[in-house]
């Protein structure tokens, strides 16, 4: 009978043990699993929340001026304009300039901190590539951090 009592308890103890190994093995993956999806979920939403529209162009001389409309309901940062691709040239013949060096941008009516919903910002491009011949079409294109993108082409002025 005492035999049958010890018996039950190490089978007890040893099962209280194996659960409660299983509980540290899987507790850490469902974590895991339930912040990615929770990343995942915010870095969809701030896309979605992001959209950005050509509102005009004009090139001439070798340099390019474009505006931009923030038409999300996103904020988006300095650091995120600063850290766009640009794109522009002749279509098909198009390269990827650099900021600071090859472009530069101004949030109008606005701080300088953020391109905030309903705001305009001035891109100001200079390089070779752009097409000078008036009436040459030029292809530019903008690729925020975050995935949104926008392209157009538009003629060379006078």
């Amino acid at each position: 009978m005492s035999s049958e009592t010890i018996t039950t308890a190490i089978f007890l103890i040893t099962a209280v043990i194996a659960a409660a190994v299983l509980a540290n093995a899987i507790f850490p993956i469902i974590y895991t699993v339930s912040d990615t999806a929770g990343s995942t979920a915010h870095a969809a939403d701030q896309r979605i929340r992001t959209d950005i529209k050509i509102i005009n162009t004009f090139a001439s001389g070798g340099s390019a001026d474009i505006w931009l409309k923030n038409i999300g309901s996103a904020r988006i940062s300095a650091n995120e304009i600063a850290g766009a691709d640009i794109f522009i040239g002749a279509p098909g013949n198009f390269e990827r300039v650099s900021y600071g060096t090859d472009w530069t941008y101004t949030i109008l009516d606005g701080g300088t901190d953020y391109w905030t919903t309903g705001k305009t910002v001035h891109i100001e491009i200079d390089s070779a590539i752009i097409p000078t011949g008036t009436g040459d079409t030029v292809y530019f294109q903008i690729v925020l951090p975050g995935g949104s993108v926008r392209s157009t082409e538009f003629t060379v002025g006078g």
